[in-house]
């Protein structure tokens, strides 16, 4: 009963009974507004023509033997009586009197009127329609015309075969219901795949695919699960292999300052290496909270919506710079600005001032000694065009496309040993995507890198631009 192909194909069944009672209903109405309605309509047409041939003055038995010889051309039942008890000799059936001509009856019958009634009759076991016609002379009732006619009961218009007709649409509804229940269970069967295969995915089955059968609403809806189990597995994958990463990175300073640790514990590490293994054990432990906080960076990234608002560019690349200032003091560089300082962007302040941090580290730890960094904002077209460039060792260009993966080195050896995490530039590409717009990098081999940021201005910006 849960089965939708089920809920369906009763529907149908439903619709198809609903279908066939109104047709009943229907042909019971056309009954009554057809076939009744023009008995007494020619019941009438016939009545006021022998009415036309009665003359004034007493009903004469000529005239009452004229209307009984017109029956035998008939097929309705005609007589011409004077008084209506004179009818008991020629129908077949009792008749009230009282109640066939009343007051009522009798006041319209004298001012010219006929009147119909309808009702059963035991003698012929159906209704029977009865028109009654006045002969009037001079407003005196000299007699009437009565006619009668047995009508037919709706069963008998399907010529006696009502019976096999009922069976025939009981025997078509299962046929019917039978034939949507099949083809339904075909149409869903897709969908039952399509069911499997979230189960399957539920388990943890991410390579689970369904096929796309057809272009319909079934099928976009397989060729979209199979787009979602895609996305989904990439994820997996790329999350182990992030994991797995980690796990490598954070092994190898770990095991430094675990194995040193145990030295200095024991006094294996004579006293003048002391301070050098000290050094060692406080160098590894940074790389490891700079893991640690790269790591947390990108949890927070994924948890937390961004804050848009405006930035004002100048003054947040101005705030970086003092934040690095003992940094650049250490390696004696100094920078170089060439700033919009009216520049407006629509950001979310705080990734923008990290990306900016990680960006400009990188420029200083790989920039030469007393080497200037030049930092440029301006406009290029809807976009806060910030670029940094360093005189620093550069970047291969078969290493350019790879910069901004996790955990990517260009130079594994020096950047292992000056501590960075490889997840600097993968969140400044992550932050950058987020505000929807672009990071690229010009850099040539000992004499630099250019980093070019693009973000979208705020429109304040744009209209005063204009």
């Amino acid at each position: 009963m849960n089965s939708i192909a089920t809920k369906i194909g009763l529907l149908i069944v439903t619709c198809i009974l609903v279908t066939i009672g109104f047709m009943y209903a229907l042909t019971d109405f056309l009954y009554e507004r057809l076939y009744v309605a023009d008995t007494e309509v020619a019941l009438i047409e016939i009545g006021t023509k022998l009415q036309s041939r009665y003359i004034d003055g007493p009903v004469t038995d000529e005239y009452v033997a004229d209307v009984e010889a017109y029956n035998v051309y008939s097929n309705y039942n005609i007589f011409a009586v004077r008084n209506p008890k004179e009818l008991s000799a020629c129908v077949p059936f009792d008749i009230d009197y009282d109640t066939l001509i009343g007051p009522e009856q009798r006041k319209l019958l004298i001012e010219g009127k006929h009147f119909t009634e309808i009702g059963y009759v035991e003698r012929f076991d159906r209704d029977l329609i009865t028109v009654v016609m006045p002969l009037v002379d001079d407003k005196r009732l000299e007699g009437i015309l009565y006619m009668y006619y047995p009508l037919a009961k709706i069963t008998e218009f399907a010529t006696g075969d009502f019976f096999y007709l009922a069976i025939s649409a009981v025997v078509f509804t299962g046929l019917i219901a039978l034939l949507c229940l099949i083809i339904l269970r075909q149409i869903l069967k897709p969908m039952r795949a399509l069911l499997d295969a979230v189960h399957q995915m539920s388990a943890g089955k991410y390579d689970t695919r369904v096929t796309v059968r057809s272009g319909d609403e079934v099928g976009q809806l397989s060729q979209a699960f199979n787009e979602m189990a895609t996305s989904i597995q990439q994820q997996d994958d790329a999350q182990k292999t992030f994991l797995a990463t980690v796990s490598h990175e954070l092994r190898t300073p770990i095991s430094y300052v675990k194995g040193y640790s145990d030295l200095l514990q024991k006094g294996y590490v004579p006293k003048e290496q002391q301070q050098e293994i000290l050094q060692l054990i406080a160098r590894e432990a940074t790389r490891m909270e700079q893991l640690t906080t790269a790591i947390m960076q990108l949890v927070r990234r994924e948890q937390q919506p961004l804050s848009l608002g405006v930035v004002i560019v100048g003054e947040l690349l101005r705030e970086v710079a003092q934040l690095l200032h003992l940094k650049l003091e250490q390696k004696q560089l100094y920078i170089v600005w060439l700033l919009d300082e009216t520049l407006l962007i629509h950001a979310d302040e705080s990734r923008v001032k990290q990306l900016l941090i990680n960006v400009i580290e990188n420029a200083i730890l790989y920039s030469e000694p007393k080497k200037p960094i030049t930092i440029v904002a301006d406009v290029d077209g809807k976009f806060a065009h910030i670029q940094i460039r360093d005189e620093g060792i550069g970047i291969p260009a078969e290493d350019l496309p790879h910069v901004t993966e996790r955990f990517y080195r260009v130079n594994k050896a020096r950047t292992r040993s000056d501590g960075g995490s490889g997840l600097g530039l993968a969140i400044v590409a992550q932050f950058i995507e987020e505000h929807k717009g672009t990071l690229t990098f010009e850099s040539t081999p000992y004499y630099g890198t250019t980093v070019h940021i693009r973000l979208p201005l705020h429109e304040a910006f744009e209209q005063h631009d204009v």
